[in-house]
């Protein structure tokens, strides 16, 4: 027994001893990255609901679920993200709405440079990564950030893909593609449909938009631990308390066919919420 082999045995003795266990291979735990806190005021790499309506803050190889609570590995929700292809984090992110095909209706699609996934029910499909030419011509590489556009909010079921300053307007059923340049919104890193409104966020801040025009109305950017998380000292109004959409406890949450969303908290129903 040399040298070496004898105090890696005795490393692994003490460590039975302790009942430490040793941190898994591949982790964050191995280059030293920090647990993010997004109450310090993090800019987010992609925000998406999944079919169930329960919303996903991601940044690096962490995510968020919901309004409150602490981060954890997106690849405990997203297993194949990190575990098979140990991509770390996301560009931008989606949810379909597509009701004319239900194949991919309500199906999440997360982007990493040239590359789609798609899951459902936090599964990766069959036959997924592809290149994202294969399934949206035309869209570029290395996004900053998408999201869902329904018709009735869009001209028809769109997707918004932004990179830079410019607008990729998606038109899911011809698949084809409009860019606008929309000079006056902050650069998206992450963007997110919630109850009927659109929201561009960069660094902690984000800005409310018309996701026809790119029209922005009222006093942005605004800090989103004011509005889209509980966070000590912060909530909407600048009055420090817990913004109102996180004071609520909900039981459920469901869309209908034109992607409107219904939230349920007790005997109560609500079809619209606080608007940030």
């Amino acid at each position: 027994m040399n040298l070496f082999t004898g105090f890696l045995l005795l490393g692994l003795a003490l460590a039975s001893v302790s009942g430490a266990p040793a941190p898994p291979h591949g982790s964050a735990a191995d280059d030293g990255a920090a647990v993010p806190d997004r109450c310090e005021g993090i800019e987010f790499d992609a925000i998406t609901p999944d079919e169930k309506g329960s919303h996903f803050f991601f940044k690096g190889a962490y995510l968020w679920k919901g309004f409150r609570g602490s981060a954890q590995l997106s690849n405990e929700s997203f297993k194949e993200l990190d575990d098979i292809h140990h991509i770390g984090h996301v560009d931008a992110a989606f949810r379909m709405h597509n009701t004319k095909n239900p194949e991919d209706h309500d199906h999440i699609y997360f982007f990493l440079d040239d590359k789609v996934f798609s899951y459902y029910n936090h599964t990766l499909e069959e036959g997924y990564p592809k290149e994202i030419q294969e399934d949206f011509p035309g869209v570029p590489s290395h996004l900053d950030a998408a999201v869902e556009c329904p018709t009735g909010e869009c001209m028809a079921d769109s997707v918004l893909f932004f990179k830079g300053q410019d607008v990729h307007v998606y038109d899911i059923d011809t698949k084809t593609l409009k860019t606008k340049t929309w000079s006056h919104l902050p650069v998206c890193t992450s963007a997110l449909r919630w109850l009927e409104h659109y929201y561009c966020f960069n660094g902690h801040n984000f800005t409310r938009f018309n996701p026809v025009t790119g029209e922005v109305r009222g006093l942005y950017p605004k800090d989103a631990r004011d509005y889209f998380m509980s966070c000590d000292s912060f909530g909407h109004g600048g009055d420090h308390k817990v913004p109102k959409c996180s004071e609520i406890k909900l039981d459920a949450i469901s869309t209908d066919a034109t992607g409107k969303k219904y939230l349920f908290a007790g005997p109560s129903l609500h079809a619209s919420g606080h608007s940030a």
